[in-house]
């Protein structure tokens, strides 16, 4: 399937519905994001925000890739051995290498994706996301993750949601700055997924054990001068996100240890993978 082939061209919220609006004025966090990774698809102003949180917080570009690293693990992990074929990822951020898709269809031809995010910056790429292999499906769907009801509406036009389903949820609570909230919207989505399904999740925090300490001062920057705004947690709150979950092995980790090939230093990060029962 090409990009024109996409199942969803020509959709309400799709890449075809109509121009985004773009601030190029103000740092986005998709964009900065895009810029620690070392992508191209960022602005001077993002560079200039990026390059004083990372003289803040210099782990941050760390970070940055030890989370893409554990979306690559954490999806082989839920294709290849728990066989899950759907995935619905939430706060899609900036396509780049080794996008969900095709992480999952290089091992499962035949998976389906649905991606999620209501930034206009990623709506404009969104049609990177929008290949697939001739036998799965990638969709995109323009909502917010604190309207899980629409989420769940709109992916059930191209997920079974009766069969297990990996819930993609990798830096995207922390923009949920109500810690009670963003429990409740994990624990409605969870709730109509299926026995089998799984969450994948990442989190910032500000845990001194993991280097964390840093993150305070970083965000409060961050809030001041670029958007959205954000917010760290500590590891008991993080892990209240899992309740009601069968955490894998190693359970709630720096998501640079999460199963990693060789042996990695601790990031301000945590990641996990829980199975619903």
């Amino acid at each position: 399937m090409t990009e024109g082939d996409s199942p969803t061209a020509g959709t309400e919220g799709s890449p075809t519905a109509g121009p985004a609006k773009l601030n190029t004025s103000v740092a986005h966090n998709a964009r900065v994001w895009n810029y620690w990774i070392g992508g191209k698809d960022n602005y001077a102003v993002d560079q200039q925000v990026g390059e004083h949180v990372a003289g803040m917080f210099p782990v941050i570009r760390e970070v940055a890739r030890a989370d893409r690293a554990f979306l690559a693990r954490a999806v082989r992990y839920v294709a290849a051995e728990r066989g899950i074929r759907q995935f619905l990822d939430i706060g899609t951020g900036l396509p780049t290498v080794d996008n969900t898709h095709e992480i999952a269809q290089r091992i499962a031809p035949e998976s389906r994706i649905v991606y999620v995010d209501n930034d206009p910056i990623v709506l404009v790429h969104a049609r990177t996301l929008l290949t697939s292999s001739p036998e799965g499906v990638t969709d995109y769907v323009d909502a917010d993750v604190r309207d899980p009801d629409t989420i769940l509406q709109r992916a059930a036009e191209t997920l079974d949601l009766t069969r297990p389903v990996a819930l993609m949820m990798l830096g995207i609570l922390n923009f949920v700055l109500d810690t009670g909230e963003a429990r409740d919207i994990v624990r409605r989505l969870v709730d109509t997924l299926p026995s089998g399904s799984c969450l994948v999740l990442t989190h910032p925090t500000y845990d001194g054990d993991v280097g964390g300490e840093g993150n305070v001062a970083a965000m409060e920057f961050w809030n001041a001068n670029a958007t959205p705004p954000i917010t760290a947690r500590g590891r008991a709150e993080i892990a209240s996100f899992l309740e009601g979950l069968e955490p894998v092995e190693p359970g709630l980790v720096p998501c640079s240890q999460w199963r990693a090939e060789t042996a990695a230093a601790p990031v301000p990060q945590y990641g996990a993978v829980a199975v619903k029962p």
